[in-house]
């Protein structure tokens, strides 16, 4: 068996086609889905890039790796003391290390690894092939790496292949030279010039007037932001619909732009005549926000638009009979790495929180979870649970968006988060925090060590991305007419301005 594991940062499942969006985004995805399964109801455990890779990759949720924020102490793994051994729990468990022991070559062409200082996602690859541009890659500079590896290697049996594809995330940066597919589609529905203004007068990190990067926002010097300057697709504030539609077509040509390879990857497998015998999973990271609770292109919430995953597995001798289906069951990233091991004939290790559906998957029974608790801690420190057909996100940190303590949502039928229905509905929040903290006393139970990082992150003064910029983003919330808000702030949030260490910000 060959396993192909096409990874494409920051897509969401509602903007390809074969989940229902209204542009053609994704055609050679949407081929491949035709052929397997699509899942609707796939999560990250925790997000969102360093700490949704360091799960799937290890099997286990942030809570028990230690990995939950994106810098600090809490974007490395817990030491593991005294006890451990020549080599650590994670190089004799991780995903890598169960596919090389059925006698998989393991490859990764991706430069995860150094663009976060990861260097534990290296576990179990018999070879990383780093593109070199720390995630500023576009499709260009991976599709050759990825050509030249299977012209030498796709004849071959038993093989891995991790595909890291960076197109979809922001700054959008596909080149201009490729136009603009969809500059005659219209825009999704719920996004109208009425909830724009709305969003105008709101605050946070990537709200409508702050769209940019969050450091530029907070020292209040969006004339020339420093990082996004040179990208034409990307806009840096939602002063106008105008500018929604340079998000929406920046993006979404993003995604266009990596399907593309993935087109040119499958035609390869076909010359070469191995595509009918390749088992193809095409997932994500995360996803993005793209005006969903006010946040315009970037993935910093444990929302829905955030932490819903793509998921299509098509495998050879398993999926056939369920070719072009859809899914419902809920699942986490870290079950679709205990599937794929289980397909490949390995064995799940007992300390892993994945759980496969590998049994469910063949024998065509649509089974999940009976709920998720999702977890972000770099943009905001927040858990969730997903649950029926709602959402309900327990906010620890807002990350300045003034976010409420508890909201709930009926994301089947409210996607974009529109209506918060905690005050109409308390019983399901009472419910959802029932299993939040079923969930929790399991997690700790079973954890190797009594810390739970998101302490470690709000003891810290707060998530990454956050972190040393309250003080010049209260000034400009208070020079553009947001002083309320800023009274808000500054009330909730008082112990990170008495730090000497947080009163600016850090990021200089």
């Amino acid at each position: 068996m060959r396993i192909l594991y096409i990874d494409i940062d920051t897509l969401r499942p509602d903007h390809l086609g074969c989940y229902g969006y209204h542009r053609n985004t994704s055609p050679s995805v949407d081929r491949i889905a035709a052929d397997g399964v699509c899942f609707d109801n796939v999560y990250a455990s925790d997000a969102p890039c360093l700490p949704s890779r360091t799960a799937i990759f290890s099997g286990r949720f942030g809570i028990h790796t230690g990995v939950v924020d994106h810098g600090g102490i809490a974007a490395d793994y817990f030491i593991e003391g005294p006890e451990r051994g020549f080599r650590s729990t994670l190089g004799d468990t991780c995903w890598m290390t169960g596919l090389r022991e059925r006698g998989y070559r393991t490859t990764s062409i991706s430069p995860f690894a150094e663009r976060h200082s990861a260097w534990w996602f290296c576990a179990g690859f018999n070879e990383i092939l780093n593109t070199g541009k720390r995630g500023g890659e576009i499709a260009d500079d991976v599709e050759p790496v990825v050509m030249d590896w299977l012209s030498r290697n796709a004849e071959s049996d038993h093989w891995f292949l991790h595909v890291n594809l960076w197109d979809p995330h922001n700054p959008y940066r596909t080149p201009e030279a490729y136009g603009n597919p969809f500059a005659d589609d219209p825009l999704p529905a719920w996004l109208t010039e009425e909830v724009r203004a709305e969003h105008w007068k709101g605050i946070g990190p990537e709200s409508a007037q702050d769209t940019a990067e969050f450091q530029e926002v907070a020292r209040d010097n969006l004339e020339k932001p420093h990082s996004w300057e040179m990208w034409p697709r990307q806009p840096i504030q939602m002063s106008s619909m105008h500018e929604v539609r340079r998000m929406f077509d920046g993006y979404d040509t993003g995604v266009r732009y990596a399907d593309e390879v993935v087109g040119h990857i499958v035609e390869r497998l076909q010359a070469m005549g191995v595509y009918e015998d390749t088992a193809i999973i095409i997932s994500s990271d995360h996803g993005e926000n793209l005006g969903e609770l006010n946040i315009y292109g970037c993935h910093m919430t444990a929302d829905e638009s955030t932490t819903c995953l793509p998921c299509i597995i098509r495998w050879p001798g398993v999926t056939e009979t369920m070719a072009g289906k859809t899914w419902k069951g809920l699942h986490y990233n870290v079950d679709v790495a205990a599937t794929i091991l289980e397909l490949a004939g390995g064995k799940i290790p007992a300390m892993w929180d994945g759980e496969s559906f590998a049994s469910s998957l063949q024998s065509g029974d649509d089974r999940g979870r009976n709920d998720l608790v999702v977890s972000h801690m770099a943009g905001v420190c927040q858990r969730s649970v997903r649950f029926e057909q709602y959402l309900c996100i327990r906010s620890y940190h807002d990350g300045y968006h003034g976010f409420p303590d508890v909201v709930l949502y009926d994301v089947e039928n409210d996607p974009h988060m529109t209506m918060d229905l905690a005050q109409t509905m308390p019983g399901k929040v009472a419910e959802a925090m029932r299993r939040l903290d079923a969930w929790y006393a399991s997690a700790m139970a079973s954890a190797t060590t009594p810390q739970d990082p998101m302490w470690t992150v709000l003891h810290a003064g707060g998530p990454e991305h956050t972190r040393g910029c309250l003080a010049d983003y209260l000034r400009r919330l208070r020079s553009t007419g947001r002083g309320d808000w800023a009274d808000r702030l500054e009330q909730a949030h008082q112990k990170e301005l008495k730090c000497p260490d947080l009163k600016g910000c850090k990021h200089e």
